[in-house]
């Protein structure tokens, strides 16, 4: 990277840590079972909500808890069930026309980061009609209130029922992008833990690892605070605690309900700290060829930390302690191998790939490009790189074809 460059990107991200005390983040309410969403809705006195998640959820039961919550209350929904896995700008448009035509008060986000990161285009768009949602790319390009928002998660990964992002894809260059305003904290998290009861294994596995991913790139960044760096410690031992157990019996409610609580902390944490270049080459692949976003983190982490180096032997110490994989008297150096080799082992004993599909040789360059555009400025890593060395990330992962 070029040393002006550099100067710039850590000037911009100092002049963002700076800001942080005065910055209005806040935390939505939490609530513990769907059936007290009516009664908050009513409180605010809206009667009518647009019901945002994907087409599984909502043909395979899951919604009627809260349709009947909602039915007996006396509150009136619709509901947008087309939400694709990464949520595209037609998903957001199709949604937005729903919510105009029955004449909606508010939004709820119902399913895993894609559904719950929709509601909140949806609502951005409410807000500022007259922009596209490429317009309001990138930090502070919403400013305006959004429909009143609750977030009910079924997956415990994403942390978007917490952050101020949310995460499109363009689905006519396939390309994935975040945008981030504060008006897109919802005001609600509904942290239910039946809600992922029936989530399927491969998605425990995968969104768990994704909250990992935030929790440790939010703690190793440079734009930390006291509060972001104890949330994001409580959010890995509670995952390292929790996280297999939830994987193998998923009928473990105190583990379903801890991973809920870890992924609400970290995407905390990342909200105000930021992430790093592991989710800014995850959110290519994902626009480019729809690879679910905790699959990628989880398989990409590894690589990510070791690229950094030394420049996180001393927060990995801390990291590692929480995970229960090292003392007090284990060396910085030590601790960082450690937790690379445990986030290996966990990938692993859950079924979690080394290597992605899909991936072509060709589309590297233009993926690394959209992933330094994302990270460069923004992202307080703990080591700056350039386009040309993000490109390494692609082939570690790349499935090698016989």
């Amino acid at each position: 990277m070029h040393p002006l460059y550099r100067f710039y990107c850590r000037s911009f991200q100092t002049v963002l840590r700076l800001a942080l005390p005065v910055l209005p983040y806040r935390s939505p309410q939490v609530l513990h079972s769907v059936t007290e969403v009516p009664q908050c809705l009513l409180r605010r006195n809206i009667r009518h909500v647009l019901v945002v998640t994907d087409g599984f959820l909502h043909i395979s039961g899951m919604l009627e808890p809260l349709k009947n919550a909602l039915q007996n209350a006396g509150v009136a929904y619709t509901i947008y069930d087309e939400v694709t896995p990464n949520p595209t700008i037609l998903n957001v448009e199709l949604a937005r026309q729903r919510y105009l035509e029955s004449g909606c008060q508010g939004l709820i986000g119902f399913g895993g980061g894609s559904a719950i990161d929709c509601a909140k285009a949806v609502g951005a768009r409410i807000a500022r009609p007259k922009k596209t949602i490429p317009q309001m790319r990138g930090i502070l390009q919403v400013l305006k209130p959004i429909p009143f928002l609750i977030a009910v998660p079924t997956t415990a990964g994403t942390g978007s029922e917490t952050t101020v992002a949310t995460v499109i894809t363009d689905d006519q260059n396939a390309h994935k992008f975040p945008i981030n305003d504060f008006p897109l904290i919802p005001r609600v998290a509904v942290l239910d833990p039946e809600m992922t009861r029936s989530l399927p294994k491969n998605m425990t596995s995968t969104t768990g690892m994704d909250a990992l991913t935030h929790a440790i790139e939010a703690y190793i960044g440079n734009s930390t605070t006291r509060q972001t760096r104890a949330d994001a410690l409580e959010a890995v031992r509670l995952i390292a605690g929790n996280l297999e157990k939830a994987y193998h019996d998923g009928n473990d409610m105190t583990a379903r309900a801890n991973m809920l609580r870890a992924a609400f902390l970290a995407g905390g944490a990342f909200s105000k700290s930021y992430v790093g270049y592991c989710h800014a080459v995850a959110h290519s692949l994902g626009g480019r060829y729809h690879t679910p976003h905790g699959l990628a983190n989880a398989v990409l982490l590894p690589y990510v930390l070791e690229a950094y180096g030394t420049a996180i032997d001393r927060k990995a110490k801390a990291i590692a302690q929480a995970m229960g994989i090292a003392g007090e008297d284990t060396s910085p150096r030590e601790c960082s191998q450690r937790l690379i080799a445990e986030i290996r082992r966990m990938n692993q004993e859950m079924g979690i790939p080394e290597t992605l599909t899909g991936i072509r040789e060709e589309d590297i360059p233009k993926l690394a490009a959209y992933a330094h555009r994302e990270a460069n400025p923004l992202y307080p890593v703990p080591r700056l790189m350039d386009a040309k060395r993000l490109q390494q990330f692609y082939y570690d992962v790349m499935e090698e074809i016989p």
